[in-house]
């Protein structure tokens, strides 16, 4: 048993699990919210109820959210709330990435202008 590549591939399925725009909304609303049912959360991101339901499988199966059922409406949470402070990261990363981006475009064009 290779530790490190089951921590790897543990790693890559979350961020499969991530690599939808529409997961990473609902990952975000429920780092927000703290908990949310199906419907909230279909309304929140703009989605219809169905395909949320969709997109909650995906998390639920890559261990990203868990489910609690009350009554006939499901709830949903974040198995851990560092997750939330990854895609925090993520949004700094993402930040940092765009200001180099910028200020290089930024010299570029000062440097064309001069000719």
């Amino acid at each position: 048993m290779n530790v490190e590549h089951d921590l790897r591939r543990f790693k890559a399925e979350i961020f499969q699990a991530l690599a939808n725009p529409t997961r990473i909304a609902i990952v975000e609303l429920l780092r927000d919210e703290g908990e949310a049912s199906v419907g909230r959360i279909a309304e929140a991101v703009g989605i219809e109820q169905a395909n949320a339901s969709q997109h909650l499988a995906v998390l639920r199966n890559k261990y990203v959210v868990l489910a609690r059922k009350q009554g006939n409406v499901v709830h949903y949470r974040l198995r851990d709330k560092r997750l939330g402070r990854v895609l925090d990261l993520l949004k700094t990363y993402f930040t940092t990435h765009l200001a180099a981006a910028t200020e290089l475009l930024t010299d570029l064009q000062d440097s064309s202008g001069k000719t």
